[in-house]
């Protein structure tokens, strides 16, 4: 089977030397090992331009989804409540971890085609006062909306509520001022921006507000505080099996995000191949579903050009011309996504446009 081109946002088209590195067998208790996770933690908390002193890297096993769980339900005590902010499927998740923890929670529900602006989250929080927790999503990839968390957390941070940001598809793409905008916990993983494969998630965190939460989790697997714990003091060990592949593989991500000139480099080429895509899908026909202001640079959603457009036929034959694309996610308007991260260029989204155009082109013939 020919590989072919993944426009998602995660699992994405890797490097073969990101892929090499999987071929490499590691003991997870070897010094070797547990100096490779020694070293992601130092280099994320360089991603993230945060003094070490403060903030620290947690790596925590499986997708996403799960790093977010952990937080969390490690993080807010059963005397807390949590704000949610939710515009798409990934805060509305947050909201189903709350209710499996019993977790007192208030939603803050704005329409999936908008952003969460500051003016929403004030509002709730002056009428709910017993608020402890905020947690928003910064790209929410359900339609790729960039939601302005350099606006919102500042402010919330001054209420004296612990912030915790999913930047699952926007950490090591978007730069982030995570210690400058007060983040407490943000949350990410390997397989999106920094371009590694699948395998597990970390936690960028405020050491002080971690380490108060000792006791707080509410499972054992995904505690929090006792990953960071464990790390801390047997020098990068994880406390149950890791992905060790998956560790030494983006080990290499890494090196090759700053082999590409660092974070500002990879933000300037997703920009460059989101609008490269968005103009010539624009010209294809194809609307793009969010305002241009708060579109992202990850992944970008287009609405269905006719009533009658069959987006399986469309996948098909795409993925016959050596492309996977993503289907829509919201509910009120047809769409569906492309993303543009990985190991993308501008002569893949231009095969791509060709590719969509020739769909086009015998369509009208037939």
């Amino acid at each position: 089977m020919d590989n072919y081109l993944l426009l998602t946002p995660g699992p994405l088209t890797t490097s073969e030397t990101v892929k090499k590195a999987m071929e490499f067998d590691y003991c997870t208790w070897d010094n070797d090992y547990k100096e490779i996770t020694q070293s992601i933690r130092q280099s994320l908390l360089a991603l993230a331009d945060v003094n070490p002193s403060k903030y620290t890297a947690v790596p925590i096993q499986g997708s996403g989804t799960y790093g977010v769980e952990s937080v969390i339900s490690s993080v807010v005590p059963d005397s807390g409540t949590l704000l949610i902010a939710m515009n798409g499927a990934y805060g509305k998740r947050i909201g189903q971890m709350a209710d499996v923890y019993g977790i007192k929670h208030i939603d803050l529900a704005i329409d999936e085609q908008k952003p969460v602006l500051l003016e929403d989250v004030k509002s709730v929080v002056e009428m709910h006062p017993e608020i402890t927790h905020f947690a928003m999503i910064h790209c929410e990839t359900t339609t790729g909306i960039l939601n302005p968390i350099e606006d919102i957390i500042p402010w919330v941070k001054e209420q004296k509520i612990v912030t915790i940001v999913d930047a699952m598809s926007s950490f090591g793409g978007i730069p982030i001022d995570v210690s400058g905008i007060g983040i407490d916990f943000l949350i990410s993983s390997t397989n999106k921006c920094i371009q590694g494969v699948p395998g597990f998630s970390f936690v960028i965190a405020r050491r002080s507000v971690l380490e108060a939460t000792k006791g707080t989790s509410r499972t054992l697997s995904l505690d929090l505080y006792d990953q960071y714990h464990e790390m801390e003091v047997n020098n990068g060990k994880w406390r149950f099996t890791s992905p060790t592949h998956v560790v030494h593989a983006f080990a290499q991500a890494l090196e090759e995000l700053k082999l590409e000139g660092g974070l500002q480099r990879r933000y300037k080429r997703f920009q460059s191949n989101q609008k490269q895509l968005a103009d010539g899908m624009e010209r294809l026909g194809f609307e793009v579903l969010i305002d241009e202001k708060w579109q992202s640079p990850i992944i970008t959603s287009f609405i269905y050009p006719t009533d009658d457009f069959d987006f399986h036929e469309f996948y098909q034959e795409l993925k016959e011309s050596g492309f996977v694309i993503y289907p829509g996610k919201i509910s009120q308007v047809p769409t569906f996504r492309i993303g543009n991260i990985g190991e993308v260029y501008r002569d893949d989204i231009a095969r791509l446009l060709k590719a969509i155009q020739e769909i086009q082109d015998r369509e009208k013939a037939m």
